[in-house]
């Protein structure tokens, strides 16, 4: 076993395999989520550009429907004369005021510069298209000489040429038609609808452009995408290969060991193998150390200290393998008055305080035990009768404690009785700390007493 242990282990490290999956994964997932990241902003850049196009349009319709309308406004008031159709042509032209609206809204779109200018041409064209209209209006007034003082500022503001002003009214009212009819102003108006056209087919070619730019991007951000999901699928199958032949298996031949109770294969992984070495040698040593491990491990869970079965267990250890010691059985005076003036809950926590100041009070190679419900013993190690006054100091020092609580608890005290062998547990002892323990109760409890052999009685010490 010796040349077993200083030989070198060769193996492949789990802590090394594992640093190296996790950094290459952690890689990959940074690598995924920004190509993630990244086809996320070029699908919201074709949203954008979408929503642009959509803008567009219905700011090119917005001042194609408002030209519209001043236009069948001064047509409808020039035919009929009615002055709701100039109220409404004036209402539209410097209150509502669609056109500007629309392009002014516009602005914060990237509709391009080229095809913002064709939208800019056409309200300048719908502008100057006004002042045919306006001269219409100024025509049908000077006909019927109307008041002038009824007519908005750009009626009373524009002139008319001095051969219209001879005209008759008649003419004038023809002229008038002639102006908001004719093929001028028709030009006019295909002029306006010609910007508008190109505008809406440059808008399409920037909206196609930008969406074309952001398909392109996405395609290979996708195709990235996957190639990194596929390198991360490769990887978890030589994880969960290299999982099942480093651990798992390695595990269920160790389970196998264990339940025939042999020694481990030295297999597996470096850490497996050393975990292996390590538990042959402590395979090794087990049988000789097994009935004290497991007498340790059997606490009492309330005091943490052994509990009645281990206790037993020490005596009979303590019967193969003899060694001067002594017997100390203890009782917490008047326990079940605590219990029925305070509660269970503040008896418990008097057992524990009890526990904890027997457990200071001895050595570590002591063992002090709960024994019952409010009866506890010690078994000392290694001392004689000439000790006794030691045991007997602990005893009051113990008592002192209990009595004079700063914890909030009430207090208790101890009767101890005690007994000495100079050759292990043996039948009697027992009895002898037993008959002790009953003397210090009969005396008023609160003390300690040793059996003494001279006179078969129980004495103070």
């Amino acid at each position: 076993m010796e040349e077993q242990k200083k030989k070198p282990i060769k193996g492949i490290r789990i802590r090394t395999v594992s640093y190296g999956m996790i950094l290459i994964s952690a890689v990959l997932y940074v690598l995924l989520i920004i190509a993630t990241i990244k086809a996320s902003q070029e699908y919201s850049v074709m949203i954008t550009s979408t929503d642009d196009y959509i803008t567009c349009q219905k700011s090119a319709a917005e001042i194609a429907d408002a030209s519209n309308y001043l236009t069948e406004q001064i047509r409808l008031y020039v035919m009929t004369t009615q002055p709701e159709y100039m109220e409404a042509y004036f209402t539209e032209a410097n209150v509502t005021r669609r056109r500007e609206s629309a392009l002014e809204e516009l602005k914060q779109y990237h509709v391009g510069k080229e095809a913002f200018e064709f939208l800019e041409d056409a309200l300048s064209h719908s502008n100057k298209l006004m002042e045919r209209e306006i001269y219409a209006v100024k025509l049908i007034a000077v006909s019927q000489n109307a008041n002038m003082n009824d007519f908005p500022e750009e009626v009373r503001n524009m002139e008319l040429s001095a051969e219209d002003r001879d005209l008759a009214p008649e003419k004038m009212e023809e002229k008038a038609r002639e102006t908001v009819f004719g093929a001028g102003y028709q030009d006019a108006k295909t002029l306006i609808n010609n910007d508008i056209s190109y505008f809406v087919n440059s808008a399409i070619d920037i909206t196609n452009q930008g969406q074309q730019s952001s398909l392109d991007t996405l395609k290979g951000t996708m195709s990235r995408q996957k190639i990194f999901i596929s390198i991360l699928f490769v990887l978890n199958l030589i994880t969960f290969s290299m999982v099942i032949l480093l651990i798992v298996k390695p595990l269920q031949l160790y389970i196998n060991c264990i339940k025939e109770e042999k020694r481990l294969d030295i297999t597996g992984s470096y850490e497996f193998k050393y975990l292996a070495l390590t538990y042959n040698d402590i395979y090794e040593v087990k049988a000789s150390h097994e009935a004290l491990l497991r007498h340790r491990a059997e606490h009492d869970p309330l005091t943490g200290l052994i509990n009645r079965g281990a206790f037993d267990q020490m005596k009979q250890f303590f019967v193969i393998n003899p060694c001067p010691l002594a017997l100390l059985i203890i009782d917490v005076d008047q326990f079940k008055q605590v219990n029925d003036n305070f509660g269970h809950e503040v008896g418990d926590q008097i057992l524990k305080k009890v526990a904890t100041v027997i457990k200071d009070r001895f050595r570590t190679k002591d063992y002090p035990a709960r024994i019952g419900g409010d009866e506890f013993a010690v078994i000392v190690t290694e001392v004689t009768e000439e000790m006794k006054d030691t045991i007997f100091n602990k005893a009051t020092a113990m008592n002192d404690i209990l009595k004079n609580p700063t914890d909030g608890l009430p207090p208790v005290s101890l009767s101890i009785g005690g007994a000495f062998s100079a050759q292990g547990f043996s039948e009697d002892l027992y009895v002898k700390a037993d008959s002790a323990l009953y003397v210090v109760k009969e005396h008023g409890r609160c003390g300690c007493r040793f059996y003494e052999k001279k006179s078969q009685q129980n004495t103070d010490t």
